[in-house]
């Protein structure tokens, strides 16, 4: 299994779960830093990151994001449509 590191030398497994690259840049960037970072302090980290894998390894993780934005994305729209719900009565 290849192992990719974050910018302060923290290892990540690349074994196919984006929640593990997700809390590693969370550790990485947002608490290491007490939550003063900017986008351009993530969105460096996030390059540096994908800039360690290979093809395949992105393309496994692009398709990842993606499933989970669009979960979050139907879960946003159903939340909207029940608070209308709600609201009507």
């Amino acid at each position: 299994m290849h192992r990719i590191k974050t910018t302060s030398g923290t290892e990540v497994a690349l074994d196919g779960d984006i929640l593990a690259i997700m809390e590693a840049l969370y550790h990485e960037v947002t608490a290491r830093r007490e939550l003063e970072r900017s986008f351009e302090d993530m969105a460096k980290e996030i390059q540096h990151v994908i800039g360690q894998m290979d093809d395949a390894e992105r393309r496994t993780y692009l398709a990842e994001s993606l499933f989970l934005n669009t979960v979050k994305y139907e879960n946003d729209k159903l939340e909207a449509y029940m608070l209308k719900l709600a609201n009507k009565k």
